[in-house]
């Protein structure tokens, strides 16, 4: 059986020289209202990953995006970190674990057409400025984000 893939994105003001991240407070289900994700969603059967997340980003958001690489799940192998610590998540094709045996594969992005909205799963839209890290840290995040929100934080800086 396949686990259930998640896509979502990380949306920068700019792919080349970001300085700002959107972030996107839930409204449901009850147990993740107001926490933060990453916008995003299921992947729909006979979608590639890429498409499902497109897709979703104008369901949720009312924008065209257009994506950029794929954050790595053995991130801090980019920074020439070790890997031990995170070797056992394995590659970004197979995702970031979740919960209820999901996994989760994000993007960069960047918004090619529209104005983010709210419009369905969220109450609030924020960016928020990547020269502070501890500020982006200290939301409260969906827990299983957080390892991811850590490693992309650390990939941009």
């Amino acid at each position: 059986m396949m686990q259930k893939l998640i896509v979502g994105a990380a949306l920068l003001d700019d792919l080349s020289k970001p300085t700002r991240l959107l972030v996107a407070r839930r409204t449901a289900p009850a147990a993740l209202a107001g926490l933060w994700e990453f916008p995003g969603g299921k992947v729909e059967p006979g979608e590639e990953a890429e498409q499902g997340l497109l897709r979703e980003l104008v369901e949720e958001l009312g924008i065209e995006a257009v994506l950029g690489a794929e954050l790595p799940v053995r991130a801090a192998a980019l920074k020439g970190l070790p890997i031990a610590a995170d070797a056992a998540l394995g590659s970004a094709a197979e995702g970031w674990p979740l919960s209820g045996g999901a996994v989760m594969r994000l993007w960069l992005a960047a918004i090619a057409d529209g104005v983010p909205t709210p419009l369905e799963d969220h109450d609030e839209l924020r960016w928020m400025p990547l020269s502070d890290p501890e500020l982006i840290m200290a939301l409260p995040w969906i827990p299983a984000d957080f390892p991811i929100v850590a490693e992309l934080l650390r990939v941009l800086g």
